[in-house]
């Protein structure tokens, strides 16, 4: 008999508790009444700017429905929502009730917008919590906003900089020196030194130790990941001739998560080569050979190399392009052979899932480098860009040669920085020799994304020079060995790191 009571008071107890979870999800439905006529595109980017003027970050939680709505409309009715039973619980892995969560969402939505949408999910992401999705109204938007499993949610599809750049078409991009570009430079004798076996080194290299810091390593060992446009298919010094000269017992590696399609739903990517020439000078002045081609050699010319193409051009800016950083950052954080992510890309607001993949692969043991901002003229109000501000990443910006610190032509600055490259000259101006997008060809590149190739590419040295160690013990050795360590400048983090000091 106690045994049949005992029975009895469980079903009742899990009962209860359905029904609960049930009556949660039947709540009455959220109206908005006197509804508005959505923002334009000007007003929503004009409110954006608003926060960037005045040297606050923007995020989307910081937007009111209105404008929130408004956004999604111009963006095709795209919306990430980010889920967890509180903020840390992005990882799907790791997250036991991701699954129920989720499927609560979904039916949420479908309350609201209606279940005949063949489109209505568009995504579900394998590894982060998150779920892209379609929505029109402004009362889903609103009531996704208060449900207490909702970490975040974001247009998917703004696309800030196409409208910003209405008028102003040859403004539209924050971009490298360089940004996207097929050119090719016959490099100035002054800004390279020849060594064994007949290799350019490039002047900033000198600035910084990294010739000395080759007698103790060359990076030999350790992966870097770059996230970026993609590489070269041209260029044989990336591909064939990756592992030549002094360069030997080394693999290139290349991949591609971004989807050139006007349809959200595409998955099928446009493939691993560089379309741009970004990629392929970010990965060229990390890991390019040390060989007899008479070509400029990169910081860790021993390091294997992981590429992925996850974007058209440097800015991050659409459905697509978004979604291609994120897949690459998971995708390199699940690589047990990576040890460093280097990505000169960026935004100037933060995009939820980039966060979350950031945040995935850090919690991996990733050292993750990101480019403080690069900028053309209407974006030079902005400091440090997104993902670099980021904890969780090495924020790294360009300075001019001199005694004294200032920052590049084009280059941002601000308390989020932790370390600055030399990568402009005083007198030419010339900036950092890199390989070109052709073969056997080279080129300049500048701003704060040669600036963290380079500073990826240390971090290489030390920690082939030191492979048991972790990532934070690699970072500390590079703060200890930078110019206003142990204090931080309030523009520019610790300074000028000291490769060689680094590996010693």
């Amino acid at each position: 008999m106690i045994k049949k009571l005992c029975r009895i008071s469980v079903f009742t107890l899990l009962f209860l508790v359905s029904c609960s979870k049930e009556d949660e999800m039947k709540e009455e439905l959220i109206t908005i009444s006197n509804q508005q006529e959505p923002l334009t595109a000007r007003q929503i980017n004009e409110n954006i700017n608003s926060y960037n003027q005045t040297g606050e970050k923007f995020y989307w939680k910081k937007a009111t429905t209105h404008m929130l709505w408004s956004a999604v409309l111009k963006g095709n009715n795209l919306v990430t929502v980010g889920f967890g039973i509180n903020s840390s619980d992005f990882d799907r892995t790791k997250s036991a009730s991701s699954n129920q969560i989720q499927n609560e969402l979904i039916n949420l939505i479908k309350r609201y917008e209606g279940d005949q949408n063949e489109h209505l999910v568009i995504n579900q992401d394998a590894y982060l919590n998150l779920i892209d999705v379609t929505i029109t109204k402004q009362e889903t938007l609103e009531a996704l906003r208060q449900n207490k499993f909702v970490r975040y949610v974001e247009p998917a599809d703004y696309r800030y900089f196409s409208f910003e750049n209405q008028g102003n078409p040859k403004d539209n991009q924050i971009q490298s020196d360089s940004g996207c570009g097929y050119g090719t430079s016959t490099i100035s004798s002054a800004d390279f030194t020849t060594i064994s076996p007949n290799a350019q080194v490039p002047w900033a290299f000198y600035k910084h130790g990294i010739p000395s810091a080759w007698g103790y390593s060359s990076g030999s060992g350790i992966t870097i990941g770059v996230v970026d446009s993609g590489l070269s298919s041209q260029q044989s010094l990336m591909n064939t001739s990756f592992n030549t000269g002094l360069s030997s017992g080394r693999s290139v590696q290349r991949y591609g998560t971004y989807v050139d399609s006007i349809w959200p739903w595409s998955t099928t990517t446009d493939g691993v080569n560089d379309l741009c020439g970004h990629g392929t000078s970010m990965a060229s002045v990390a890991t390019a050979p040390r060989n007899g081609n008479g070509l400029p050699v990169g910081v860790a010319y021993n390091a294997n190399l992981l590429t992925y193409r996850a974007s058209s051009d440097v800015v991050l800016n659409g459905y697509h392009e978004q979604n291609g950083v994120k897949n690459a950052f998971t995708a390199l954080g699940n690589r047990t052979d990576v040890k460093i992510i280097s990505m000169s890309m960026g935004h100037i607001f933060s995009v939820g899932k980039i966060e979350d993949g950031v945040r995935y692969a850090n919690n991996r043991g990733k050292l993750i480098f990101c480019a403080g901002g690069t900028s053309t003229s209407f974006t030079n109000f902005v400091g440090v860009i997104f993902p670099a501000w980021m904890p969780e990443t090495v924020a790294v910006t360009g300075i001019k040669e001199a005694s004294t610190y200032q920052k590049c032509d084009v280059c941002h600055s601000g308390s989020e920085i932790d370390f600055t490259i030399m990568m402009q000259r005083s007198g030419s101006n010339n900036t950092v020799p890199v390989l070109s997008y052709y073969n056997n060809q080279a080129d300049y590149v500048g701003g704060s994304s040669v600036a963290t190739a380079t500073t990826a590419g240390i971090a290489a040295l030390v920690w082939a020079k030191n492979p048991s160690w972790t990532k934070a013990q690699v970072l500390t050795k590079m703060k200890q060995s930078s110019q206003f360590y142990p204090t931080k400048n309030s523009q520019f983090g610790h300074g000028i790191i000291n490769a060689l000091t680094a590996v010693q």
